[in-house]
C-alpha cells in the first residue's frame, strides 16, 4: 500500500503554523512574568517614625543666683603691739590657742615704769603738804586782815601761795595717773576674746616705739565676714526683684550667701549681705558687698579666698529648659516643639540667664508644650515623629 505523501506546499504551511503557535505562547508565558514581576510584587511595609524625647514645659517660681569671687575676713582682727619701750620679760599665752578678753599675754620690764610710779606718787605727796601749809597760812591771815593786823598785800600773796600749791598738787595727780597708766602699759593684755597667733618677739627682745611694736594678732573668728565685689547690673537686678541687700527691710527678702570650701562642698552655713556700699568703683564698674556668715566650728580661715553664690533675683512663673534643647543659628535661638498631631515645629525663642545646664526662657514657650530634648539633630521643620517623655532618666511612650 503507498502512502500519501503531503506537496511541499502545505508542509510549508504547516510549519509556519506551529512557528507562529509557538510565538504566540512564548509571548504569552513573557507577559504574564513582567505582570507578576510588576503587579505582583508583594508591598513594602511603610517607613517607621523617628523617635524623640520630649519633655513638657512647665512654669514655675526660679531662684537666681550670681557667683562671684569672695575673701574671708574675721569679725574682729586685732594687732597686739607694746605701748611702752622695754626688754620683754614673759610670754603667758600658747600660740594658737584661744584667749580670753583682759587675759595678759605679755609683761615687759617693769622696773623704770615702777620707779616713775613712786616718783610721781611722792611728787602727789609733796604737793599736799605745800598745798595744806598755804591753806593753813590763809586762814590766819584772813582774821588778821578784818582787824587791820595784816596788809592786803599779806592778804594776796596768802591768797595766791593757797591756789598755786593746789594747782601743783593736781599736776602731782595727774604725773601720778600718767605714770600708773603706763606703768599698767607694761602687762600687755587682749582686748578681745579669739585665736592668738604666733608670737613675733621672744623674751629678751627690745619691744615698743623704738624696737618691736607688734607682739601677736587675735582673731575673732565665730563669725567671719564674706568680701566680695557685684555688678552694678546684678545690683540692679536685684533692686528691681525686691531683693534685700544688706539694707534690713523686713518688706524684702532676704539676700542670702553660700559660700564654697576648699574640696568643692558647699559649705552648711548660710550668711546674710549686711553691707553693700553706696557708689560703684569707677575703674571697674562694680561696688563692695559684704556678708556675715557663722562659723562656729572655724572652717572657715580668714584670708582665703572662695566662691560666692547670692541670691540676686527671683523670677515668678518662669520657664526653665535644658541648655542641650537649644540650637543657636545666626538668625537666633530655636527649639524644636512637637505639636499635638505628632508634627514637628521649629520655635525661635528669647532666651534669660544660665542656670547651670538650664536656661531661662523669656519669650517663645508656653506652659503644657513637648519640648524636644533628645533625638532632634536630624529633624525639621514639619516632620512627623513619634515623641515619647523623658523624665527621670526614663522613657515612656506618650498615649
Amino acid at each position: 500500500m503507498k502512502t500519501k505523501r503531503l506537496s511541499k506546499p502545505t508542509m510549508n504551511i504547516t510549519h509556519r503554523r506551529r512557528v507562529t503557535i509557538w510565538c504566540i505562547a512564548g509571548a504569552l508565558i513573557l507577559a504574564g512574568a513582567i505582570w507578576l514581576l510588576f503587579f505582583m510584587k508583594p508591598k513594602e511595609a511603610p517607613a517607621a517614625l523617628p523617635v524623640v524625647g520630649v519633655e513638657p514645659v512647665e512654669c514655675a517660681d526660679v531662684n537666681i543666683y550670681g557667683e562671684y569671687v569672695g575673701r574671708i575676713r574675721a569679725q574682729q582682727f586685732v594687732e597686739i603691739r607694746a605701748r611702752v619701750e622695754g626688754y620683754l620679760e614673759q610670754i603667758l599665752f600658747e600660740e594658737g590657742t584661744h584667749i580670753d578678753k583682759g587675759q595678759t599675754l605679755f609683761v615687759i620690764d617693769r622696773k623704770v615704769y615702777r620707779a616713775r610710779a613712786e616718783k610721781a606718787r611722792a611728787q602727789l605727796n609733796k604737793a599736799k603738804a605745800n598745798a595744806k601749809k598755804a591753806e593753813r597760812d590763809l586762814a590766819r591771815i584772813r582774821p588778821l586782815y578784818e582787824q587791820n593786823a595784816a596788809s592786803q598785800l599779806d592778804l594776796d600773796n596768802a591768797e595766791a601761795a593757797y591756789e598755786s600749791a593746789k594747782a601743783e598738787e593736781s599736776v602731782a595727780q595727774a604725773d601720778l595717773t600718767q605714770a600708773e597708766l603706763t606703768l599698767s602699759y607694761t602687762g600687755v593684755s587682749s582686748p578681745i576674746a579669739g585665736y592668738i597667733s604666733e608670737r613675733s618677739a621672744d623674751i629678751g627682745t627690745l619691744v615698743g616705739p623704738s624696737g618691736k611694736s607688734l607682739l601677736a594678732t587675735v582673731v575673732k573668728s565665730d563669725t567671719v565676714l564674706v568680701d566680695f565685689s557685684m555688678t552694678s547690673l546684678d545690683y540692679l537686678k536685684s533692686k528691681d526683684r525686691n531683693v534685700n541687700l544688706g539694707q534690713r527691710d523686713q518688706s524684702r527678702q532676704d539676700s542670702y550667701v553660700t559660700v564654697t570650701l576648699a574640696d568643692g562642698t558647699t559649705y552648711p552655713h548660710r550668711g546674710i549681705v549686711d553691707f553693700a556700699s553706696p557708689q560703684v568703683d569707677p575703674a571697674t564698674g562694680t561696688f563692695s558687698v559684704r556678708a556675715e556668715m557663722p562659723n562656729p566650728d572655724h572652717t572657715l580661715l580668714p584670708g582665703e579666698f572662695t566662691k560666692v553664690k547670692v541670691l540676686i533675683d527671683v523670677r515668678a512663673d518662669a520657664i526653665q529648659i535644658p541648655a542641650k534643647a537649644i540650637e543657636i543659628e545666626k538668625g537666633g535661638a530655636y527649639v524644636y516643639i512637637v505639636r499635638p498631631d505628632s508634627i514637628i515645629e521649629r520655635r525661635f525663642i528669647e532666651t534669660g540667664p544660665e542656670l547651670g545646664n538650664d536656661i531661662l526662657v523669656e519669650r517663645g514657650l508656653a506652659n503644657g508644650e513637648n519640648l524636644v530634648v533628645e533625638g532632634y539633630h536630624k529633624l525639621h521643620h514639619g516632620m512627623k515623629v513619634r515623641p515619647v517623655e523623658v523624665k527621670n532618666d526614663s522613657i515612656s511612650a506618650q498615649s
